[in-house]
């Protein structure tokens, strides 16, 4: 079986490896172009092009998905299966050329959190379980066929940046093996519409300056979720002393108080916490507008709070 693999960033190299150590055959790997980044906008390489290059893969980086050169490019490769794996939305042209189609792994249980952030939004929900699903690509995005499926717990105080971590892996895992069903035939894909059916249906859009926002004057569960949710990116925002405050771990402490929403208190020394409705939000690891990221003991040792 000859494959074409797209994606782009660290949690798809995760995917690829394990193809390739599983001995499969990837003739062509689809990533992002270069592109300009850091102070001196040197040109960069997305993560899964350094992978590829380092493994002698053939790489396409293609600017526009239609563009006649690269469907002659793509055609070329003769591949049976195309995998994405955090990628761009692709056009028919693209997920439908080769005979085995095109099949995506998703960081989600589908048809729940559907979307560009699916890990962010089922911890910013509270969600204790989550996991991951391959599928194939047709018209509607994250709707195809669902091939496999495994999930897995998270944990009441991890962020979205760990389970990403653990997902990487888990997703890569499951990856493999949906290859090889496909291989030997035995995969049957189980269509999502019936399992959408009279289900409240979760959704993953892409996150927004305005959904990092904290509102204070929501409770101590929602605001532990909605730090944890957003860390390590792009970080929970709060005001300390008239600046953005990114916040990017939170311990929560339930207690009744007088307080109006969003008061902040701190001893000068080991703890910022910011009042909300039934108790306070923890400040643990901060970076102030203008400093860099770090332990709110620290950020205390060189920073006097001018709003308490």
């Amino acid at each position: 079986m000859k494959i074409i693999f797209m994606g782009t960033p660290d949690f798809a190299v995760a995917s690829l490896d394990a193809l390739v150590n599983a001995g499969f055959t990837i003739v062509g790997v689809v990533t992002a172009p270069d592109k300009p980044a850091g102070r001196g906008m040197r040109l960069t390489e997305s993560a899964v092009k350094k992978y590829a290059v380092e493994k002698g893969l053939t790489i396409l980086q293609p600017e526009k998905l239609k563009a006649p050169d690269f469907i002659a490019k793509l055609r070329s490769l003769e591949a049976d299966l195309q995998i994405v794996v955090a990628f761009r939305m692709l056009p028919e042209i693209v997920w439908n050329m080769p005979p085995m189609g095109t099949v995506n792994l998703h960081g989600s249980l589908l048809p729940q959190y559907r979307g560009a952030a699916p890990i962010h939004w089922a911890v910013i929900n509270g969600e204790k379980e989550t996991g991951v699903t391959t599928f194939r690509l047709k018209h509607e995005i994250d709707t195809g066929g669902i091939l496999l499926q495994q999930s897995f717990p998270i944990g009441e105080d991890e962020t979205t940046g760990q389970v990403h971590d653990r997902m990487k892996e888990i997703g890569s895992a499951l990856l493999v093996e949906t290859v090889k069903g496909l291989a030997e035939n035995k995969l049957h894909e189980i269509e999502q519409a019936g399992l959408a059916t009279g289900v409240e249906l979760k959704h993953a859009p892409k996150i927004f300056t305005e959904t990092s926002r904290i509102d204070w004057k929501n409770k101590v569960d929602h605001l532990h979720n909605l730090v944890r949710g957003l860390s390590p990116f792009p970080g929970a925002l709060a005001v300390l002393d008239d600046k953005i405050l990114k916040i990017y771990s939170s311990k929560k402490e339930y207690a009744a108080h007088d307080y109006l929403p969003g008061k902040i208190l701190s001893d000068g020394k080991s703890f910022i916490k910011y009042a909300c409705e039934d108790g306070y939000i923890h400040v643990l690891d901060l970076q102030l507008e203008g400093k860099k990221r770090m332990l709110t003991e620290d950020f205390l040792r060189g920073y006097r709070i001018n709003s308490l």
